[in-house]
């Protein structure tokens, strides 16, 4: 197995994995607010190719949920990683709230910019 680091960096809305420095991984959200009550909206989950099939996706989904959850976040799965990833793993299920089309709206504008760059 590949010798990765996680990190959370805030600045970019992602939890990412590194290997030598590099981040060849990314499990992206955005921040949403619903009525005062935190969430972060999952919204895509990758591995560069070259790093598949050794279980660092699941690694990567591992440390982002433990740490939203840690910090009072509500987790919101829009990926479908994480979507699966939540159905095996039942421990995240109190801090998980299925997303509605409020929280689609926000994504859909909020990446809306994003994808015209």
């Amino acid at each position: 197995m590949t010798d990765a680091t996680f990190r959370h960096n805030v600045d970019r809305e992602r939890f990412e994995v590194l290997v030598d420095g590099h981040v060849i991984g990314k499990a992206a959200y955005k921040a949403y607010d619903d009525a005062g009550s935190p969430q972060r909206i999952f919204y895509h989950t990758v591995i560069n190719d070259e790093f598949g099939g050794q279980g660092l996706a699941g690694r990567l989904a591992d440390v982002a949920l433990k740490e939203t959850v840690g910090e009072g976040v509500g987790i919101v799965p829009g990926c479908p990683f994480i979507k699966k990833f939540l159905t095996k793993h039942p421990e995240y299920a109190a801090n998980t709230t299925a997303p509605t089309l409020a929280h689609l709206e926000y994504l859909n504008a909020a990446l809306a910019p994003a994808a015209r760059s």
